[in-house]
């Protein structure tokens, strides 16, 4: 085979993407080489893009959502579920590399917590071995402890969303599941990818109403496809008249559960009124510091006995949540992959999610033969 990778490199922060042609190294014990068919653009990529995640080590290949096909393998492998996964298999990963090994992993198992995880596409340079480590790319090489899934022969492009706002998605349900009761009532802060799974969760789990905010109608729209029976415009309501509307949805009690999947500090303090005395208000929705915020703590919280629950990242069971909630929603899923790049308009897609054009943007590496851009060797 073609022992040489292309992948869109960040050089610079703000600065275009560049295009740079890798060899591929020979396998280690366990590792695997996967064909990338579909690279998601995650909105925490566009933090990444722009300098403000400060985990990040240039030169780097951004992409911790990505799909592929097995083109090689150095030695055996199991799914999980005890499947074999075999050269020519199409597969997703659980994007966060666990030790197995420590506190978190072995005694508290809370293994998203692991205190030396790392996610391809975020922690690691090109310049750290094998050096494809991210899925804007063309080729990615798997480490040994990596989870992987099957998938079907449908188009792998629609799963991308399942490894990162799907499984974590499916973390942040897993905090509300036991607090709903059939006919409950959700709200979901943030209409994006996030939001989408989390009503999909919220209509399985037999919630009677779901009311969804934000602020980009046609993703508002597109969250009625997965179930939502209310939504609410912020550029059309001011909060005291938002609060108005779910006050008059909930009989005067507030939500028995608030999601917030937005990653602003303003729907925190907007959303916490909104939940009913014992209810709950997750936050899902911040992948990097975003300052502080104030509200009445004892009014919110204390007094009305809610239940706060921070959610970070995900763990292998949420990925499986996830792919099978796709599986089982195929079609509707299919609708939030609105914008499709090459891997030469890397730059492009991240622009599209930063302007919230795109409901999810999804990079298809194109073959090299066709492409328009000289190849460079990155040195490493």
């Amino acid at each position: 085979m073609d022992r040489t990778a292309i992948v869109s490199v960040l050089e610079e922060f703000n600065k275009p993407l560049q295009i740079r042609e890798m060899k591929i190294p020979e396998l280690k014990p366990g590792q695997i080489l996967v064909k990338i068919t579909a690279a998601g653009v995650c909105g925490s990529d566009v933090h990444m893009y722009e300098g403000r995640d400060p985990r990040l080590a240039l030169p780097m290949c951004l992409g911790h959502e990505g799909v592929g096909q097995i083109v090689e393998m150095s030695g055996e492998k199991q799914t999980p579920l005890g499947e074999k996964i075999n050269e020519g298999d199409m597969v997703i990963w659980n994007r966060g590399v666990l030790c197995g090994d420590c506190y978190y992993c072995t005694i508290s198992r809370q293994p998203s917590l692991c205190v030396n995880r790392w996610a391809y596409g975020i922690h690691r340079s090109v310049k750290i071995p094998p050096h494809l480590n991210g899925c804007y790319a063309d080729h990615l090489i798997l480490h040994e402890k990596t989870d992987i899934f099957l998938l079907d022969d449908r188009d792998s492009a629609v799963y991308v969303p399942a490894s990162c706002s799907g499984a974590t998605a499916a973390h942040a349900f897993e905090y509300a599941r036991p607090k709903l009761k059939t006919g409950d009532t959700v709200l979901i802060q943030g209409p994006g990818s996030l939001g989408i799974f989390l009503v999909a969760y919220a209509k399985a789990s037999g919630a009677g109403r779901i009311i969804v905010t934000g602020g980009t109608q046609s993703r508002l729209d597109m969250c009625l496809e997965f179930g939502a029976t209310d939504i609410i415009n912020r550029h059309n309501h001011t909060p005291e008249e938002t609060k108005e509307i779910v006050l008059s949805i909930t009989h005067g009690f507030g939500v028995d559960v608030a999601l917030e999947a937005s990653g602003s500090l303003g729907a925190v303090t907007d959303g916490m009124p909104l939940v009913r005395t014992g209810g709950a208000y997750i936050t899902a929705g911040f992948g990097e510091p975003a300052g502080s915020v104030e509200f009445p703590w004892f009014e919110n919280i204390v007094r009305k006995n809610v239940n706060l629950q921070g959610v970070w990242v995900s763990d292998t069971r949420h990925v499986l949540e996830a792919v099978r909630t796709v599986q089982m929603n195929y079609e509707n899923f299919a609708k939030i992959i609105t914008h499709r790049f090459s891997l030469e308009e890397s730059t492009e897609a991240l622009e599209s999610v930063a302007s919230r054009e795109a409901v999810k943007a999804v990079l298809i590496p194109p073959n090299k033969k066709f492409m328009s851009v000289k190849a460079l060797t990155l040195p490493v």
